[in-house]
C-alpha cells in the first residue's frame, strides 16, 4: 500500500511539473546555449582574474589635517600625507608550475593635496594628481628567485626605512616631507632665507626610488636576500636585507649601495659641468629591533652621498669652503603594545640630524641670501607621535609632531632662522 502512493504521487508531481523534466534534459542545443549566455556574461562583467591569471584590487587612503607655524604665520591644511600617500593598485599571479610562476603590478598614487607642494601662500600644492608608480611584470622561481622588469622600486628602495613597529606609514625617515616647499625664515625680520627642500637638496640620501628598470630579487636563505636593479640611463644598484626572530626579539636590517649618472634620477647636475659628467654614489643602511614582551622597540638609519656633478658645479662657480656631500642619521625609540580590544598602540619619540653641505639647484646653481652665497646646511629633527591601530576596520589613527631647527651659514657668516613645527593628525585605511 505504501508503495502504491509512493508511485502515486511521483506520477502526479511529473504531470504537474512538466518544466522539471525539460530543464534536467541536457541533450539537444541546451549546453550550446548556455555556454553561449556564459561567454556573453564573461565579456560583460568584471570578474577577478581570468581562468589562468587571478587579480586583486588593493589600495589605502591616507589623509590628513596639520597645524603648521614657521616663527611668523600659523595656519592648518588638509592634504594628502607624502610619507605614504593615497594609492590603488591591481596585481595578479598565475602558477606555471611547482617551481614557476609569473605576475604584476599596476599602482596609481593620488593626492587629494600634494603635501610636498604646500607652501605658506598655497594650501592646494598640486592636488588632484594621479602618478604610475609601478607597472611591471616579473618571472619568478621559489629556487632561483625572479626577474621584474617594468616602472619598479629600486633594489635599495626603503634601505633606509626599515621599521618593525606599525608606523611607517606616517613617521620614516623621509622627515622633509612636511615642509618640503616652506620657506626657512630669517629670525627678527621674517626674510624668506630658501625652501627647506632646497637647504637639504636631497630628501634622502642613501634611499631608493623607482624606474624603468630591470630587478632581480634572490630567494631568502637564512633571513638573507639581495637583490640588484639596473635601468635608465643609467642607474643601477645592490641591496643586502636580513630578517629574523630569537629569545624573544624580532630583528630586521637592509643596506643598499647605489650608483647613477643620470640627472633627477639620483645625481643634481648632468653633462660636463667643469668637465666632469653626472655621476653620483650613494650607500643607505637600517634596523630595526623589537622585544616582543614588553613591545620596547628601537630603531636607526643612516644615508651619505656624493656627487662628482655638484662638486665639479661649485667649484666651477668658485664657491668658497663648500660640501658637496649629504648625510644624515635618524633615530627612534617606542613601545607597541596591545592595550585596547580595538588593536595594537604605538607611541615613540625620534631625533634626527642632516649635513647637508652647500645647497645646489637640479643644475648645480648655487643659492644666495642677502647677496651672499649658501655655503652650509645643517638641521636638527625631533618627533614624537602616536598610532592607534583599528583592526576590524584594516585602519590606523595617528597624531605626529614635528620640530625643525636649521644652522644655515653663508660666505658672509651665519644666519640666524626660525624653527618650523608642525602637528599632523590623520588616518590611514587599507583596502
Amino acid at each position: 500500500m505504501k508503495a502504491y502512493k509512493v508511485g502515486a504521487a511521483l506520477l502526479l508531481s511529473a504531470a504537474l511539473i512538466p518544466t522539471a523534466s525539460y530543464g534536467a534534459d541536457l541533450g539537444g542545443d541546451c549546453c550550446a546555449d548556455l555556454e553561449e549566455r556564459v561567454a556573453e556574461l564573461e565579456a560583460t562583467t568584471a570578474r577577478k582574474g581570468n581562468r589562468k591569471v587571478s587579480l586583486t584590487i588593493y589600495g589605502q587612503v591616507n589623509e590628513a589635517i596639520g597645524v603648521w607655524d614657521d616663527g611668523f604665520e600659523t595656519n592648518t591644511y588638509q592634504f594628502t600625507n607624502d610619507t605614504s600617500r593615497t594609492r590603488f593598485g591591481f596585481k595578479g599571479k598565475a602558477k606555471i608550475n611547482s617551481d614557476w610562476y609569473a605576475k604584476f603590478k599596476i599602482e596609481i598614487g593620488l593626492r587629494s593635496a600634494d603635501q610636498g607642494d604646500l607652501t605658506a601662500d598655497n594650501d592646494d600644492g598640486s592636488g588632484g594628481e594621479f602618478d604610475l608608480r609601478k607597472a611591471e611584470w616579473t618571472i619568478g622561481s621559489k629556487t632561483y628567485g625572479s626577474l621584474t622588469v617594468g616602472e619598479a622600486s629600486f633594489a635599495t628602495d626603503g634601505v633606509t626605512q626599515t621599521q618593525i613597529a606599525n608606523i611607517k606609514h606616517f613617521a620614516n625617515p623621509d622627515i622633509f616631507d612636511a615642509n618640503d616647499e616652506f620657506d626657512i625664515r630669517q629670525s627678527g625680520t621674517g626674510a624668506n632665507v630658501i625652501e627647506w627642500g632646497d637647504a637639504v637638496t636631497v630628501l634622502e640620501p642613501g634611499e631608493g626610488s623607482r624606474g624603468n628598470l630591470v630587478r632581480y630579487n634572490s630567494p631568502t636563505f637564512a633571513g638573507f636576500a639581495l637583490s640588484a636593479h639596473w635601468g635608465e640611463d643609467d642607474i643601477w644598484g645592490v641591496a643586502l636585507r636580513y630578517a629574523t626572530e630569537f629569545q624573544g626579539f624580532k630583528l630586521a636590517a637592509a643596506v643598499g649601495y647605489g650608483e647613477a649618472t643620470e640627472r633627477d634620477e639620483e645625481c643634481i647636475d648632468d653633462g660636463n659641468v667643469g668637465g666632469v659628467d653626472a655621476h653620483c654614489r650613494e650607500i643607505g643602511l637600517s634596523a630595526s629591533i623589537k622585544h616582543t614582551p614588553s613591545g620596547l622597540f628601537a630603531t636607526g638609519a643612516y644615508g651619505f652621498r656624493e656627487d662628482d656633478g655638484k662638486e665639479a658645479a661649485l667649484r666651477a662657480q668658485n664657491v668658497a669652503n663648500f660640501d658637496s656631500d649629504n648625510e644624515f642619521y635618524h633615530f627612534q625609540v617606542g613601545i607597541e603594545q596591545k592595550w585596547s580590544s580595538l588593536g595594537k598602540t604605538t607611541v615613540f619619540g625620534g631625533y634626527a640630524e642632516r649635513f647637508a653641505g652647500t645647497p645646489a639647484g637640479s643644475t648645480g646653481g648655487t643659492f644666495e641670501f642677502d647677496g651672499s652665497t649658501i655655503t652650509n646646511v645643517d638641521v636638527e629633527y625631533f618627533e614624537i607621535g602616536a598610532n592607534q591601530q583599528i583592526s576590524a576596520a584594516a585602519m590606523d589613527i595617528y597624531i605626529h609632531y614635528k620640530y625643525y631647527d636649521a644652522d644655515i651659514t653663508t660666505t658672509a657668516g651665519a644666519v640666524s632662522t626660525e624653527e618650523w613645527q608642525t602637528v599632523i593628525g590623520g588616518a590611514r585605511i587599507k583596502f
